[in-house]
């Protein structure tokens, strides 16, 4: 009885995370399903009564969702892919190599990351308009590798120390280089933390606001976020169309984390302690 007791706070806590967390989840996933006549009633139903794909179909049918939709896969998977080169071939040198002064710089690194990024908005957009970038997707792909890989650098560092150096040691008695090394023997073990960073990287391009509303203007390149907010209308609010848009944007964000959220976590955690 005691021991139930003990258990009933940290239940009480985990029910009303989970109530806060997936309430507002579960809400916009009934609501994509109901007409507008049962979204605006006084009461709320918890159920769809008469479920309908009416705002599935207008949604890729009369709006440019899926035009949004394919400009966001477009940036998010190359800034995964970059992100990936980047901060693996970064972690690499700064974490496996005996580098002078590599703890300072990956410090730096972090920091860098630390840095808000509305601060950098003005003088990026300037770099980018005189480099013609303006209103391309190479300018979104470039602003969210330059934010994510600072912090996925940091985030392979847990991987990489997981790793015995015993195995850069027999590679290099074989006659193993630094790069037939790093590519052979580190890469294919790092492969859980590569699939980390490749999906924090999606899912931060995935959601980027700012430097996407600042640097693309035109309609035909425009992402996900910025096409939702011009759903939505001036005077009027589609709820269900805008659930809906706001359902079919929040699962690609979702499904990778099924199947790497675990080493996201580990990667958080691996190297916390030595």
């Amino acid at each position: 009885m005691r021991a139930a007791l003990n258990r009933l706070p940290r239940l009480a806590t985990m029910a009303v995370l989970t109530v806060v967390v997936l309430g507002p989840l579960y809400w916009i996933t009934v609501s994509a399903f109901k007409d507008r006549e049962e979204i605006l009633r006084s009461t709320p139903t918890l159920i769809p009564q008469h479920p309908t794909l009416d705002n599935f179909r207008e949604l890729f049918t009369a709006t440019d969702y899926p035009t949004y939709l394919t400009n966001s896969f477009i940036v998010a998977l190359l800034t995964a892919l970059f992100t990936m080169m980047v901060s693996f071939a970064a972690a690499y040198g700064l974490y496996r190599l005996r580098i002078p002064g590599a703890d300072k710089v990956a410090g730096l690194i972090l920091v860098a990351y630390m840095i808000p990024g509305t601060l950098l908005l003005v003088p990026l957009y300037q770099v980018f308009a005189t480099l013609e970038l303006v209103d391309t997707r190479n300018a979104l792909v470039i602003v969210n590798v330059a934010f994510t890989a600072p912090f996925c650098t940091w985030l392979l560092r847990g991987f990489f120390f997981a790793i015995p150096r015993d195995l850069d040691e027999a590679a290099a008695v074989d006659g193993a280089g630094p790069v037939r090394m790093m590519l052979r023997i580190i890469l294919p073990l790092l492969a859980p933390g590569l699939s980390t960073v490749g999906v924090y990287a999606f899912v931060f391009s995935w959601t980027e606001f700012v430097f996407a509303s600042q640097l693309v203007v035109s309609d035909d390149l425009k992402t996900l976020p910025i096409g939702l907010s011009a759903i939505m209308g001036q005077y009027t609010v589609n709820w269900g169309l805008l659930m809906a848009g706001t359902l079919c944007t929040i699962v690609p964000a979702i499904v990778p984390f099924l199947f790497a959220g675990r080493y996201f976590v580990g990667g958080l955690t691996a190297g916390a302690v030595k």
